[in-house]
């Protein structure tokens, strides 16, 4: 009997000899989930997947190359697949894979991308100090995974400082500047004795589920792990760093004066804005957006009744004792309140909600000095662990009280906390919801939050709204002194100048800014690109809808995909918005 080729791809699907493209992909993207796993054994415990218990990520070469070995065969499976032959529902988890692969396939050409392991805010030693922070302990399998960890560090300092004598014996060191200071990263967890290490925290209260036995057996573990693995490790790291590292430090301080750095810095735009836009394009947005902000800031300056112009303004703000906490814990009471304040406005613009709680707490002491004014930690409800809005209690003379609105709703809600937070907990492909992040997407919402300040009154000073302003000046003046750095031949002083001139920020901030654009190219770009779209598509919906226009409803749709590549957002949002008109009209 003869077949037509539709009975005979019927009968082949039939008897499993041959996959529909949706069977494929759908494969594909669980083979590269559990890979995910497998390869970012934290991640796994957080999720409660105990796959990954007692285990680090494998930072060496080898790992590396394994990765990307990896990742290409993924690529070749997904490039066989076609995206229409696909249900709609799968089409946007294929555009994230797809980009996602081609990046780290892209990125193996350049050396600075496999071994360069630290900038002057973050390194393997840095991830693992926060292992206490950020691990689950509820019974005797966690602590077993927790001290697990704590006896395999060796191997993965080891394999750290291995790939970075690479770095240095290629030219990728990071620029001397910026690293002022890095080592204070790596001698604050280094301690006397077990006893007083901050690796021992967990064991200050036993969980009942743990028997007395089990308890001292753990703790025991733990004390001598601390002892024989980990804080030699941290000194062996402190020698490696301080006599062979920083000593070989690059004069310079733009990427495009490394290896093939040019080329490097323009795979670095792409990858963190998911935009095509050249570093000149960057530069010159950046440029027309400083001046579009000073004259907002003019006028606030004029409105205040200031006798003076914007210059002396700032310098006011800078100096007068008023603005400024006078103890640490004055001004984490400030910014718990603030949040508190915060999270009541959010019904009014969101429908959908997290149910995760976030907390507020200090910066580490360790990791304070030179690091940011404040920064988000994801949490996990698996893990047990909330998210947290960390705030830096050093030289609070340069952490003005007027400029916590504005950081409020950027790392905590409705920024960072409220978007990973529901990103973690929608109805997607679990890489989507724990694996998919884009930093133009959360970044951009993040800056976009600010400006939900206005729409919760939140900026009801000149003072605050001259921070808040400051804030998005300092977003825009990253476009321009990133790209100046690493595309233009820009000095550390040209860009510390041309942001003291352009911003609110105190020297003490803006210095420690400048550093990371330098030990981390391309990432500050992300912000401003991210946000300048969000606020386009909600001026589309405001000018398309009219009075229909739901604020709600908008917030939910471009939340409700997770963290997205720019063009995969909009092209989601014009299907939204056609929807939206028809019902209208």
């Amino acid at each position: 009997m003869k077949l037509g080729a539709s009975a005979i791809a019927l009968s082949l699907i039939a008897s499993g000899a041959w996959a529909a493209p949706a069977d494929d992909f759908v494969k594909l993207r669980d083979d590269m989930w559990q890979m995910t796993l497998a390869e970012n054994p934290r991640l796994a415990t957080s999720l409660g997947d105990r796959r990954g218990d007692g285990k680090l990520d494998d930072i060496s070469l080898a790992g590396y190359e394994r990765r990307l070995a990896a990742d290409k065969a993924f690529l070749k499976r997904l490039d066989a697949i076609s995206i229409d032959a696909l249900p709609k529902a799968d089409r946007i988890d294929y555009r994230i894979l797809k980009r996602s692969l081609e990046s780290s396939v892209a990125g193996a050409a350049f050396g600075q991308e496999a071994t360069v392991l630290f900038t002057n805010r973050y390194g393997w030693h840095m991830a693992f100090a926060g292992l206490a922070d950020d691990s689950p302990f509820f019974n005797k399998a966690d602590y077993e995974s927790y001290v697990g960890r704590l006896e395999t560090y060796g191997k993965q300092n080891t394999d750290g400082i291995a790939v970075t004598r690479r770095a240095i014996a290629d030219g990728f060191t990071q620029p001397c500047v910026p690293m002022a200071g890095f080592e204070k990263t790596i001698e604050g967890r280094i301690a006397p004795t077990a006893a007083q290490s901050s690796f021992m925290y967990p064991f200050r209260t036993k969980p009942a589920t743990i028997s007395d036995s089990d308890w001292t057996a753990l703790k025991a573990r733990a004390e001598k792990a601390v002892d024989t693995v980990v804080t030699p490790a941290y000194r062996d790291f402190l020698k490696f760093y301080t006599s062979e590292y920083a000593p070989k430090c690059r004069k310079s301080v733009g990427i495009s004066e490394t290896k093939n750095g040019a080329a490097y810095y323009a795979y670095r735009i792409n990858q963190q804005t998911t935009t095509d836009k050249t570093a000149e394009e960057i530069h010159q947005l950046g440029l027309s957006e400083v001046a579009r902000i000073r004259a907002e800031m003019d006028a606030v300056v004029k409105a205040s009744g200031f006798k003076g112009d914007r210059k002396a303004y700032i310098a006011m703000l800078r100096t007068d004792p008023k603005y400024y906490a006078k103890t640490g814990e004055e001004l984490m009471l400030r910014a718990g309140a603030l949040a508190k304040t915060i999270d009541g406005h959010l019904p009014k613009l969101f429908g959908k909600l997290p149910r995760l709680p976030y907390t507020v707490l200090p910066i580490p002491d360790d990791q304070a000095a030179g690091n940011t004014t404040a920064y988000y930690e994801p949490g996990a409800i698996a893990a047990g662990r909330a998210g947290v809005y960390r705030v830096n209690l050093t030289e609070l003379d340069q952490r003005p009280l007027f400029e916590l609105p504005a950081l409020g709703v950027h790392e905590a809600v409705p920024g960072h906390h409220l978007q990973i937070a529901l990103q973690q907990e929608l109805e997607l492909h679990d890489f989507r919801k724990h694996g998919a992040f884009f930093t133009a997407f959360v970044e951009g919402w993040g800056l976009y939050s600010e400006r939900l300040g206005i729409e919760m009154g939140l900026y009801d000073t000149p003072e605050k709204d001259m921070g808040r302003l400051s804030y998005e000046m300092w977003r825009a003046c990253r476009l321009v002194v990133d790209t100046g750095i690493h595309a233009k031949g820009w000095t550390k002083q040209q860009a510390v100048d041309f942001m003291l001139e352009n911003t609110a920020l105190s020297a003490a901030n803006v210095d420690a800014e400048v550093n990371r654009y330098i030990t981390w190219p391309g990432q500050a770009l992300a912000y401003k690109i991210g946000e300048l779209k969000f606020r386009e598509l909600r001026a589309r919906a405001e000018k398309a809808l009219g009075d229909k226009f739901d604020v709600r409803a908008f917030h939910d749709t471009v939340l409700e995909n997770g963290a997205v590549p720019l063009d995969v957002l909009e092209a989601y949002f014009n299907e939204w918005l056609a929807a939206q008109t028809a019902a209208r009209n």
